[in-house]
């Protein structure tokens, strides 16, 4: 019986000792992250403190406070949140009698505007790159090459410059704009049509509302195949009955002899600006794909050949699916750089956020406390960018995650 007793509880023992182990190792290395959190935050109300009391040596007031002062400046584009009868907030377009806050957050939309449509149009346009620089047609191939080695090996500034300048103000004038499906080009801007809402306070319009949020949300924290595609179809049916019963509204842009109407527009700063950090960054892009491809094994090709799949479906159905799932960490980094570049606005004069930092600083003469607030904004928007990513990456690394 002791015998039996010492085997039985001997494994018991060092399971125990082995579970007690871990909780030591994991609670120092909590214990050893929340040190260097404190050490860092330490050191940054040190350098606070001692700035702060360097500049009042000097008479200098460091001070957030202005940012509850009324502009007394306006901005060529962009909106702001805006309290509605003291209560709603609510978008709405930026004044000078707004605040200095207020403005910030201009230039923040203004940037997160330019960031999203150039993540998407470069991620796009980047993978068409990567695949075209693999075709086995000498044209597209070697137009795909060049393209990219020359974005590549020039200054995107040098690139912002071209678009504005040679391509953007050479636009035809609102009088002979081209105009092509609704959209029209001219150099006052880009029109194009969109949506608005016609009974916005009626409960059949929010109720039809508050469905295709809830099918978003459906989208993308779902992880069932048959969820995610009643998803995808109620995106698709609802704006459709929005549209029939008329609670949404295609507004077209109507264009006269000195200026357009309706729908929504971008201006000649901000579509020079998407034009070049589209193509700069689709460039890199490019390039990632196309490394992620090469390092697939070859077997993957003489696969799909043998199976009798032609080269389109092999690309579409097993190279870059393998190859989305390895890419997420790079096109991280690059949206992360991509967000960064908008503040080569500036340069042609668009009212991104470090281009209102620059108009706040010259006004009120605090320039410590509004760099401070940009640095912090595009830390907070990498930081989203880079979360956003890591959780798509560990769904797409999830095997259950397309069940």
């Amino acid at each position: 019986m002791t015998l039996e007793h010492t085997n039985a509880t001997g494994p018991t023992v060092e399971r125990d000792l082995t579970v007690a182990r871990r909780r030591r190792n994991r609670i120092r290395y909590h214990a050893t992250q929340l040190a260097v959190v404190a050490a860092a935050l330490a050191l940054v109300v040190l350098f606070a403190v001692a700035v702060k009391e360097g500049l009042a040596r000097h008479g200098i007031k460091f001070s957030f406070s202005f940012l509850w002062d009324a502009a007394g400046f306006d901005i060529s584009e962009g909106k702001t949140f805006v309290f509605d009868s003291g209560f709603w907030l609510v978008f709405n377009e930026f004044t000078s009698d707004r605040s200095i806050a207020q403005a910030f957050v201009a230039g923040i939309v203004n940037t997160i505007k330019v960031a999203v449509l150039a993540i998407l149009l470069s991620t796009v346009l980047g993978t068409l790159l990567g695949v075209g620089r693999l075709s086995t047609n000498w044209v597209v191939r070697n137009l795909s090459f060049w393209c990219v080695e020359f974005v590549r090996n020039t200054p995107l500034l040098i690139q912002l410059v071209f678009w504005y300048f040679a391509v953007v103000l050479h636009f035809p004038p609102i009088a002979a704009a081209a105009k092509f499906y609704g959209v029209i080009i001219s150099q006052q801007g880009l029109y194009v049509p969109a949506l608005t809402w016609r009974r916005e306070g009626s409960a059949v319009a929010i109720a039809l509302a508050s469905a295709c949020w809830v099918a978003v949300l459906g989208l993308i924290f779902d992880r069932h195949r048959t969820t995610r595609w009643i998803c995808l179809g109620a995106l698709v049916a609802l704006p459709s009955l929005m549209l029939a019963t008329g609670i949404l509204a295609l507004d077209f842009p109507v264009a006269s002899k000195f200026q357009a109407s309706g729908g929504t527009s971008i201006s000649p700063e901000m579509a020079a600006l998407l034009l070049a950090i589209v193509f700069n960054s689709a460039s890199y892009i490019a390039e990632i794909v196309r490394g992620s491809i090469d390092a697939l094994p070859k077997g993957q090709w003489e696969a799909a050949a043998s199976l009798g799949l032609g080269r389109r479906d092999t690309v579409n159905d097993i190279i870059l699916p393998q190859v989305f799932r390895v890419v997420l960490p790079s096109f991280g980094n690059q949206y992360i750089s991509l967000t960064k570049n908008t503040a080569l606005g500036i340069a042609i004069g668009y009212p991104e956020l470090f281009n209102i930092y620059g108009t706040i600083a010259n006004q009120t003469g605090h320039s410590l406390e509004g760099i401070v607030i940009v640095m912090v904004s595009y830390l907070i928007l990498s930081w989203i960018i880079s979360a956003a990513v890591s959780w798509a990456d560990r769904r797409l690394s999830n095997p259950g995650a397309m069940r």
